[in-house]
């Protein structure tokens, strides 16, 4: 090979090679074509053309390089799309980021002023930050956080920089073809007290509860591994979240139809999950009751209108609320009764969403709560006030002028609303309260003195039942054996049933062995109780662990196994029990909770079951985090690893059982995420109970 043939292949290398290497940085005497990008650092986020679902336009906009199904995070020329490929970004004379068309018409610019003659740098940060800097100092000049469209990003800032004017909200797409200025926005409204807000034009359809909001130091974002900063001050009112695990991918993003959602992608399935959303409830649409309406939980409150009146209110429009629209709201029961002056006082409703605060004002930010009550009833305007505490730094004072609205039952915000009644609407709820704490102590007096009754009733009969029991031999059909585990020195005692030698594989366990194991079925040891028994755990004498049923273990032969002990009072006799055990032995399969043997020792009667350590299949599902460790694949083969279990039991085993109550809380999950139904309905208080 000739010099002239080697050297050709490395200058087309070397030409070549510039728009291979993904850079995160773009200097004046560069550009981005449609089909080049910035790629950021550590590869989070790539800044390029796209084209959203069927649209043939073209945009610049920022992405998720890790993601597979592209999602945008943030457009620039969203109002303003390139009919081509001919899109070109660069640095323009003044530092300012410039996006032009082949006809060289503006269609974007960061539009910034720059003091000196300094050139600028454009940088991808993996943040998903679009920066743009003065190249001498490194001085912030821009940044696309400041300007967001549809999602928020961790560590992005949003809401209103006071001094400045700088409001960063999130406005929906137009539709999932058009990333425009879309109908719906999300924003924070400092008036009042903060709280941030959704909405579809000038309409407010969703809130959150005033400020103060809840910290990252609460028990529920830790659980969670999200952290919050919130910041309310004179220069500020803004809101910012962050991960504790930077693995996670996660947005939050304001859809075209309104719906506003935290999203976390999983790998697993390739699919975005939804941790939270708003509005969600009927109860989360804003208004939902009306003016001095409270909406009431829908968890429980399935079989009623959920929406009620507040102290001292009722409907307005009877016939409306009889058909369950509370939109009108509430008005005062005594309208001729004055509320200034006049005895009137304030009736406290727990466990609330706060009312909206358009109109509430922090009378005090160090103001006790009695001081509090007593300034709201010197302002005749003043129709309620909550006394909080802020960072742990003393209470405050924020009271509420004119109408209460949008009022709801929350278990996660637990404001307390002390709301101004008149003087016989207060006389009529301090005597509920009187009559309540009397029946209460009466209803005290009359238990404890049934309790103290029942117990020496019961310790007679205990000893008078010792002494007959002494003088009484106990005859049965039970005798004695020694069981060895398989591989190990120490023996369990056991008394066998007389049907044991048609059942070789079915161990019988002696008492004194679980009792020992259970330091005699110690309260302390005591993990649940269901509707046949307890559950205890244990240790035995050569240190292997016992499971008294429910999630502790025993181990035999290195398995791991659950046992119950069944109450006397079970109504189960010594021949139900033998049926039990000998139907459950009969029935194996791979898919059904095994039984590995019993106990029966005159009143005592025990199963001893294979141990499943991941509990019911109802303790992933039902939670959005663990939720996320069944991808679809798991889900499937979880569902026909129940279709079999279920189809032995009614169709393929010599005993026909029919399963009758099939739930997700009655498929338990062995280590491996295999599901094994439980066929013999037992008790509903245990995991492993039935």
């Amino acid at each position: 090979m000739d010099a002239e043939t080697m050297v050709m292949p490395l200058i087309l290398i070397m030409l070549f090679f510039p728009f291979c290497t993904s850079v995160d940085t773009l200097t004046p005497d560069q550009s981005i074509k449609d089909g080049q990008s910035l790629i950021s650092n550590k590869n989070n986020f790539a800044l390029g053309f796209f084209s959203p679902g069927n649209s043939s336009y073209r945009y610049l906009g920022i992405w998720f390089v890790k993601v597979a199904k592209q999602t945008i995070v943030w457009v620039a020329n969203r109002n303003d799309p390139i009919i081509d490929s001919s899109g070109v970004l660069s640095i323009n004379p003044y530092g300012n980021l410039v996006l032009h068309d082949s006809s060289n018409r503006l269609l974007w610019s960061t539009n910034v002023s720059l003091q000196g003659t300094t050139s600028s740098v454009a940088q991808l940060q993996d943040s998903g930050n679009l920066v743009l800097v003065q190249g001498n100092n490194n001085k912030l000049i821009w940044q696309s956080f400041d300007h967001p469209t549809d999602t928020l990003l961790p560590g992005m800032r949003f809401g209103l920089n006071r001094i400045t004017g700088l409001d960063r909200f999130l406005t929906s797409w137009k539709s999932q073809d058009d990333p425009g200025t879309g109908d719906y926005f999300f924003k924070m409204n400092p008036t009042g007290s903060p709280q941030v807000v959704l909405c579809k034009g000038s309409t407010l359809y969703w809130r959150s509860a005033p400020w103060p909001w809840a910290t990252s130091s609460s028990s529920a974002t830790v659980s969670s591994g999200f952290n919050y900063d919130y910041v309310n001050n004179e220069d500020e009112v803004s809101y910012a979240y962050s991960i504790d695990d930077p693995s996670i991918i996660s947005r939050v993003v304001i859809g075209n139809s309104g719906l506003l959602q935290k999203l976390m992608w999983n790998d697993g399935d390739l699919q975005w999950k939804e941790f939270w959303s708003a509005p969600k409830y009927r109860c989360d649409n804003y208004r939902h009751c009306g003016a001095y309406g409270k909406c009431g939980s829908e968890s429980t409150s399935f079989n009623r209108f959920e929406c009620t009146c507040l102290p001292g209110y009722e409907p307005k429009s009877p016939k409306n609320w009889y058909h369950r629209d509370g939109s009108e709201g509430c008005v005062r029961k005594q309208l001729g009764l004055s509320m200034c002056g006049n005895g009137e006082g304030f009736v406290k409703v727990e466990l609330l969403k706060g009312p909206d605060s358009f109109n509430a004002v922090w009378m005090d930010k160090s103001m006790s709560s009695s001081e509090c009550e007593q300034a709201c009833l010197r302002n005749c305007s003043c129709t309620a006030f909550v006394s909080i505490n802020i960072d742990g730094k003393g209470t405050s004072c924020l009271a509420w002028y004119g109408e209460l609205n949008d009022i709801s039952e929350s278990s996660y915000e637990r404001w307390e609303l002390n709301v101004r009644v008149d003087a016989t609407e207060l006389a009529t709820y301090t005597r509920k309260s009187n009559g309540f704490l009397g029946h209460k102590r009466q209803r005290a007096i009359t238990i404890i003195s049934l309790m103290v009754t029942l117990f020496l009733v019961c310790l007679i009969g205990y000893i008078c039942l010792m002494k007959k029991k002494r003088k009484t031999k106990v005859k049965g059909k039970l005798h004695n054996r020694s069981l060895y585990f398989t591989g190990a020195m120490d023996y369990l005692e056991g008394n066998e049933l007389e049907e044991n030698s048609r059942h070789p594989d079915l161990l019988i366990f002696d008492l004194s062995c679980i009792v020992a194991a259970t330091d005699n079925f110690s309260p302390i040891n005591k993990l649940g109780e269901g509707g046949f028994g307890s559950v205890f755990k244990g240790q035995l004498s050569n240190g292997q662990q016992v499971a008294v049923k429910r999630l502790s273990n025993i181990s035999y032969n290195g398995q791991q196994v659950a046992v119950k002990r069944l109450s006397n009072i079970s109504g189960q006799g010594i021949e139900e029990f033998k049926n039990e055990v000998m139907l459950i032995a009969k029935l194996q399969h791979r898919n059904l909770v095994k039984l590995f043997g019993c106990c029966i020792q005159g009143e005592e009667k025990m199963l001893i079951y294979e141990y499943m350590p991941n509990k019911s299949l109802d303790f992933f599902i039902f939670d959005h985090t663990r939720s996320s460790l069944l991808n679809w694949g798991k889900r499937f083969e979880i569902i026909i690893g129940i279709t079999r279990g279920i189809l032995y039991l009614h169709q393929d085993s010599r005993l026909r059982i029919i399963h009758r109550d099939l739930k997700t809380s009655n498929v338990l999950v062995d280590g491996e995420m295999n599901p094994n139904s439980s066929y013999i309905q037992r008790g509903p208080n245990s995991s492993q109970d039935n």
